[in-house]
C-alpha cells in the first residue's frame, strides 16, 4: 500500500524514533515520537486501518489472521537515500482494533562515537578505563529510552577488535553488527537472559553484553561470568549510579560478590538540545539558577539560551538530543561501604566525595554551554539534594 510507504518516508524525514498507529472508534491516530516527545501527525479514516495493519503485519512476518494476542516482528527496509533501516513491529489488541508501534532503528544513530553521544573528554576517558578492564561488571542505568543501548553499542564497537570474542544476549537485537556474536532472548523456548549467558560461557567469550539484568538468576550468571575472567556489560533500570548497587543487593546478590566484581556504573539521560535555527538568548536571575541545586560546582552565566520554535523543529524549540552522564567507578571507599550493606544516601555521599558528578551537574554544564534549557534539565534529572 502506498500509504504505508508514505508513512515510513514521512517518519524517516521527521527523524522519528517510533511510529504509533492507534485505532479509535471513528478514526486512527498517527503519532511520531521525535526527540522523546510524541507528536500528532495525521488522522486516518477508521475503514483504512485494517488494510494498513495487514500490510505492516505481512512486512513484519506476523500472523495476519491472529488479532487476539500481542505479536512482535521486524521489517527491514531502505530510506530514500539508500540506507538500510530496521523497524521493530509490536501489535497489541485494543478495544477498537490492533494498535501498532513501529520502533525505528536508524544505524546512523546507533553507530555514533562517544563524543557525538555527548560525553566530555574527561567522561570518555573514565568510561574507556572502566570498560577496558579484563574482567568484571560495568552497568549502564537509566529509564527506558535514555540511550543505554546506544551507549553500549558504541562501547562494544571500540572493544571489538580482532583479538577478542564479543558476544551479546539481547531482547530484542536492536542492530545487527558483524563484529559481534548476537543472540536473541526467546521466552517461548525458555531461552532467557540467564540461559543465554550460561550458553555464551561455553563459547569462549572475552566480553559479554547482557541486554538487561531483570532478576536474581540473570544477576547470578553475570556475577559468575565476571568471576571467571570475563568483562560483562549490562543495563539496569535505576534513577542514578549509586542506586545500581542497592538494586543488586535487593535482587539478592551477596555484598561480597558485588564488591568483588563491580567495576563501575554509568547513569544517563537524554536531554533535548535547542534548535540552532530559532534559539534565543535570555537573562536568568540567581533565584532561577537556584532551582537546579548545583551550588557553586557549575559556573552559571547570566545569559543562557531559550527554546522558541520554528518550522525546522516543529515549533518545539528543540532539535535532537544529547546524553548527560553520571560516572561512578568503584574506588576503595565505595567497595568498603558495599561490604557493610550501606544505605543509598551514604553511597551517594561517598561517590560524590570520590569525584562523581551528579546528572544534574552534568546537565547544568550543557545549559551553560547554550545546548539546552533549565526546564528540560529539571524535568529529566533527579535533584542531587534529595536522598
Amino acid at each position: 500500500m502506498a500509504i504505508v510507504d508514505w508513512l515510513l518516508q514521512y517518519a524517516f524525514d521527521s527523524r522519528a524514533s517510533d511510529i504509533h498507529l492507534e485505532p479509535r472508534r471513528d478514526s486512527c491516530n498517527v503519532r511520531f515520537r521525535i526527540d522523546g516527545i510524541l507528536h500528532d501527525v495525521y488522522q486516518l479514516p477508521a475503514p483504512v486501518m485494517p488494510a494498513i495493519t495487514s500490510r505492516i503485519k505481512i512486512l513484519g512476518r506476523l500472523d495476519v489472521v491472529e488479532r487476539r494476542r500481542p505479536q512482535d516482528g521486524r521489517i527491514r527496509t531502505r530510506s530514500p537515500d539508500g540506507r538500510e533501516i530496521e523497524l521493530r513491529v509490536s501489535a497489541l489488541p485494543t478495544a477498537f482494533g490492533e494498535k501498532l508501534v513501529l520502533r525505528i532503528f536508524n544505524p546512523d544513530v546507533l553507530a555514533q562515537d562517544l563524543k557525538r553521544l555527548g560525553f566530555t573528554a574527561a567522561e570518555a576517558t573514565t568510561w574507556r578505563r572502566m570498560v577496558g578492564q579484563p574482567h568484571g561488571i560495568v552497568l549502564v542505568t537509566g529509564p527506558t529510552g535514555s540511550g543505554k543501548t546506544t551507549t553500549l553499542y558504541a562501547s562494544l564497537r571500540e572493544l571489538a577488535t580482532a583479538e577478542v570474542n564479543v558476544c551479546t544476549v539481547e531482547d530484542p537485537i536492536e542492530l545487527i553488527d558483524g563484529r559481534f556474536n548476537q543472540m536473541q532472548v526467546q521466552s517461548n523456548i525458555d531461552l532467557t537472559f540467564a540461559e543465554g549467558v550460561r550458553a555464551l560461557l561455553r563459547q569462549d567469550p572475552d566480553i559479554i553484553m547482557i541486554g538487561e539484568i531483570r532478576d536474581r538468576e540473570t544477576a547470578d550468571m553475570a556475577i559468575q561470568a565476571a568471576l571467571t575472567g570475563h568483562l560483562v556489560l549490562s543495563t539496569l533500570h535505576t534513577n542514578d549510579s549509586p542506586s545500581a548497587i542497592t538494586r543488586l543487593l535487593e535482587l539478592g546478590v551477596p555484598a561480597y560478590l558485588v564488591r568483588a566484581t563491580l567495576i563501575g556504573v554509568l547513569a544517563q539521560r537524554l536531554v533535548r538540545t535547542l534548535c540552532p535555527h530559532c534559539k534565543a538568548s535570555v537573562d536568568m536571575s540567581k533565584d532561577y539558577w537556584a532551582q537546579l541545586g548545583v551550588g557553586n560546582e557549575v559556573a552559571m552565566p547570566a545569559t543562557v539560551s531559550k527554546a522558541v520554535g520554528c518550522l525546522e523543529c516543529r515549533q518545539t524549540g528543540y532539535r535532537g538530543r544529547s546524553g548527560v552522564y553520571e560516572l561512578m567507578p568503584l574506588d576503595a571507599a565505595l567497595q568498603a561501604a558495599v561490604a557493610q550493606n550501606p544505605d543509598l544516601a551514604n553511597l551517594r555521599h561517598l561517590a560524590m566525595k570520590a569525584g562523581m558528578r551528579p546528572l544534574r551537574h552534568a546537565a547544568a554544564e550543557k545549559i551553560a554551554a547554550g545546548l539546552t534549557t533549565i526546564d528540560e534539565v529539571l524535568a529529566l534529572t533527579p535533584d542531587p539534594r534529595e536522598g
